[in-house]
């Protein structure tokens, strides 16, 4: 009884807290991702204030959170228009790869870590976060935007690349054989595959099994298919954010309208969990005595996302301030980093945890920050440009 008291009370705290950041941020038109992140690193083991009977309920709210962040930015997009924007962004991939990955491998060589300690910095550096990335975009009004697809195709790249990437590391860390490595990649990439193509072939059977005209209904079905999707995409060694992201991609027309409505409110509350819970898995004394690699790792691979990004959105023929946009739009580092770094454990690693952490906080913090700066320039440069007509010639009346 006295557990459910303090689930109750801190929950209720929590979300209080929640809602205050969320309003002054968005009073001065940002986006409340960082502060959300800083309250999770206030709300955590080491934090001020922190909440123990809630941090395991909002451990498993994030998990749903990304899951439903993905479903519902999958829902914006087609099958056709994601297949041509994947095909047209295969060298942008590349490009990703390199400008991020070397510099984490290089770092952790010069941190002395061993190769596979390496590998995993690398990871670490190359691989943004869907999941604040996603609801950045929706924070931003930027679903819309011309590069957007861009942003979208790096992303899932990127999250096709994990699932061959996550078990290749497992093997590695345990100190499996090749054979077992190659496996792994193998099966975490075909799992990947398949589901892109089912989601491809079933629009028909999952438009007839969603629609409903009993919101309570409707709900149920598409939150009970999602986390089934997402469950099992997840025991095939693929992302559960990828099997959301596709589910939502096979869902158009007036039952994708409506999974937004129900979803939208339901999203936005265990979103909130999610960020928070990045700050949770962080203990602020571990930040410490790694900040200044993390800054200084933090800048060059900020620069790097942003060249990725203005490389990607170039070849969809943005003008340079979508080319911008899109290269802040991807500096966010968060959930594959970390588990990466808890992946590979601390044996012979110890100094790759508390990096980690510091470096994803300092990113999940700055990269949405630098998204919304970037958009101020082009902002008052319209309103100029809206104002001289109307000082030139007086106005419309």
């Amino acid at each position: 009884m006295h557990t459910s008291v303090a689930l109750l009370v801190e929950l209720g705290v929590v979300l209080a807290a929640l809602s205050f950041l969320g309003a002054a941020a968005r009073r001065f038109g940002f986006s409340p991702i960082p502060l959300y992140l800083l309250a999770g690193l206030a709300l955590g083991p080491g934090g001020v204030a922190p909440v123990p009977a809630a941090g395991e309920f909002i451990r498993t709210g994030a998990t749903i959170g990304v899951v439903l962040l993905l479903l519902t930015l999958g829902l914006e997009f087609s099958v056709e228009e994601l297949s041509v924007s994947l095909r047209r962004h295969l060298p942008s991939a590349g490009v990703d790869m390199v400008l991020n990955a070397v510099p984490g491998a290089l770092t952790g060589r010069l941190l002395g870590l061993d190769w596979t300690g390496s590998l995993a910095l690398a990871g670490i550096t190359w691989i943004s976060s869907s999941g604040i990335i996603a609801r950045l975009l929706t924070d931003l009004r930027r679903l819309g935007n011309r590069e957007t697809p861009a942003v979208l195709s790096v992303l899932v790249l990127e999250d096709v690349a994990t699932a061959g990437f996550l078990p290749l590391l497992a093997v590695l860390a345990s100190g499996g054989a090749w054979w077992q490595a190659v496996l792994g990649m193998s099966l975490g990439v075909a799992v990947v595959v398949l589901a892109f193509i089912a989601s491809r072939r079933l629009r028909g059977p999952l438009a007839r099994l969603l629609d409903t005209a009993d919101t309570e209904q409707m709900l149920l079905r598409v939150l009970s298919l999602t986390l089934i999707v997402a469950g099992v995409t997840e025991l095939l060694e693929a992302s559960a954010a990828v099997g959301a992201f596709l589910l939502g991609l096979a869902l158009t027309g007036q039952v994708a309208d409506r999974t937004r409505a129900v979803i939208g409110p339901l999203r936005d509350l265990f979103a909130a969990a999610f960020f928070l819970a990045v700050g949770l898995s962080v203990h602020p004394a571990d930040l410490v005595p790694m900040l200044p690699a993390a800054l200084a790792l933090a800048a060059v691979t900020g620069c790097t996302k942003i060249a990725t990004g203005w490389y990607a959105a170039g070849r969809d023929g943005a003008g340079p301030q979508g080319r911008l946009r899109a290269g802040t739009a991807l500096i966010t580092r968060g959930e594959f980093s970390l588990v990466i770094a808890s992946l590979i454990g601390t044996a012979g690693h110890g100094s790759l945890g508390p990096l980690t952490a510091a470096y994803v906080i300092v990113l999940a913090v700055a990269g949405p920050v630098a998204t919304r700066l970037i958009d101020r320039p082009a902002a008052g440069a319209a309103t100029a440009a809206r104002a001289r007509p109307e000082q030139a010639g007086g106005g419309r009346g």
